[in-house]
């Protein structure tokens, strides 16, 4: 039974990740709030990625996996944008991020096999209005992990997906009725916005031995908008 730590996994992608994990796996899930569904092998922890040092006592001695979901939809005109904005949106995707990282890192080296996964956004790799700050903080961690899978390997594997628009309580205000919702879904070769499960079901197995050749990644799991022209 694998050790997994989930930052910010008490809603959304994270607690259907979790329910797919608890079935074979020790779930340690830190964040603000607890989460949605009590399931076994699932613990929490209180813990504010933005403010807090995670309390190492609380977790196991191996950690085998680690995902970092907390992050921002920052959507407004570059000239819109304060310095203090694209701080805040470096803090929370990217620096919280590397403290946690670093915190761990010791318990992430007794592991056989440790897989790491972020996420980023498709508006990295496909330039999109609006988007300037995500877009850099999400551009900052896919080149952070592709650093630390080289530096690491073959020890350690790190992978990154990045999705399009999820419906999740994060996209919630871009996504809260339906006009929004079909607008955003034809925009999409598959015609549709993508939900947690198709998230998460990916993580999960970023996060198993079944990917055990996989490192170094950014996944576009976007509906096929980074590759597809939609007739």
């Amino acid at each position: 039974m694998k050790n997994i730590l989930l930052i910010g996994g008490s809603y959304g992608i994270g607690s259907s990740l979790a329910q797919i994990l608890a079935e074979n796996n020790q779930v340690i899930i830190a964040s603000r709030s607890k989460p949605e569904n009590d399931l076994n092998n699932v613990k929490h922890i209180t813990f504010d990625a933005s403010n807090d040092e995670i309390d190492l006592n609380q977790l196991p001695e191996t950690i085998d996996g680690f995902v970092y979901f907390p992050g921002s939809i920052n959507l407004r005109p570059f000239k819109g944008l304060s310095i203090d904005s694209f701080k805040q949106d470096l803090e929370i995707n990217v620096i919280s991020l590397i403290q946690v990282l670093k915190s761990i890192l010791p318990k992430l080296n007794t592991s056989d096999n440790p897989s790491i996964v972020f996420l980023s956004t498709v508006a990295v790799s496909q330039g999109m209005p609006f988007h300037s700050s995500v877009a850099t903080a999400k551009g900052a961690i896919e080149g952070l992990a592709k650093s630390l899978a080289a530096e690491y390997a073959p020890k350690m594997r790190v992978n990154v997906i990045a999705p399009s628009i999820v419906d999740t309580p994060l996209a919630n205000r871009f996504l809260n009725n339906e006009t929004k919702v079909q607008k955003s879904a034809e925009k999409h070769p598959l015609n549709r916005v993508g939900n947690k499960q198709d998230i998460a079901e990916m993580i999960s197995f970023l996060l198993s031995d079944k990917s055990s050749w996989m490192t170094g990644q950014i996944l576009n799991l976007d509906g096929g908008l980074s590759t597809i022209i939609k007739n």
